[in-house]
């Protein structure tokens, strides 16, 4: 049996799920739903711009009340910006979907690039999810963890990318939201589910022990 030297206490698991669903919902799901909705109702183009001002709002948002703007959003953001102006240009729902999709590939390579770095970028994107307390954070074992899961996570998005495409370059814009979306977010869970089995068995080995939920009361 593991001998813990150390006891860290993480937010329960309803508070972890909530402060990572909120991002999810607020930069990806509500975009992609916004351009489904316009885009059956308006056309294409109101697609386009509905996915974007959703985008261009949440970062006005934050600016006002002066918080904090997410990493995850200034980059999708960013991404969707580029995307809009190709979908306006070319009218084509073929290559504006077509850049996401690539953009799996852009990830898996800032993944295996910023390795090297003191914090990886996969790391960075871990607190816009879930604020780990800097006792966490600044632990050697945690450090090395995300520079070993970071190679998870770039082939992780190199099957999302490939998968993507076969189902974009195969069925409709309907179908293909459909999905590619289920594909993703599945391969993404069981990315999740495999990241979280190593983090714990990670700081298992460097006597460090998690707990969920807030410390009992002495």
């Amino acid at each position: 049996m593991a001998e813990f030297r150390t006891t860290i206490h993480l937010p329960s698991i309803t508070s972890m799920l909530g402060q990572a669903g909120r991002p999810l919902l607020e930069f990806t799901l509500i975009p992609l739903a916004l351009f489904w909705v316009l885009f059956t109702q308006v056309g294409f183009d109101g697609g386009l711009f509905a996915a974007l001002g959703w985008s261009a709002l949440a970062i006005g948002r934050r600016l006002v009340q002066r918080q904090k703007l997410p990493t995850i959003l200034l980059i999708t953001t960013a991404l969707l910006v580029v995307r809009t102006a190709v979908g306006l240009w070319t009218g084509s729902a073929f290559l504006y979907f077509l850049q996401p999709t690539v953009q799996n590939f852009v990830f898996a390579l800032a993944l295996l690039v910023t390795i090297g770095l003191e914090r990886p970028l996969l790391a960075k994107l871990a607190d816009d999810f879930c604020a780990f307390p800097e006792a966490l954070s600044s632990h050697p074992g945690i450090r090395r963890f995300f520079k070993r899961v970071s190679l998870l996570w770039a082939v992780v998005f190199l099957v999302n990318g490939a998968t993507t495409i076969v189902v974009l370059a195969t069925q409709t814009v309907g179908n293909f939201l459909v999905v590619s979306t289920a594909g993703s977010y599945s391969v993404v869970a069981m990315g999740i589910v495999l990241s979280l089995w190593w983090f714990r068995r990670s700081l298992a080995g460097h006597g460090v022990r998690l707990r969920i939920g807030a410390p009992t009361a002495a």
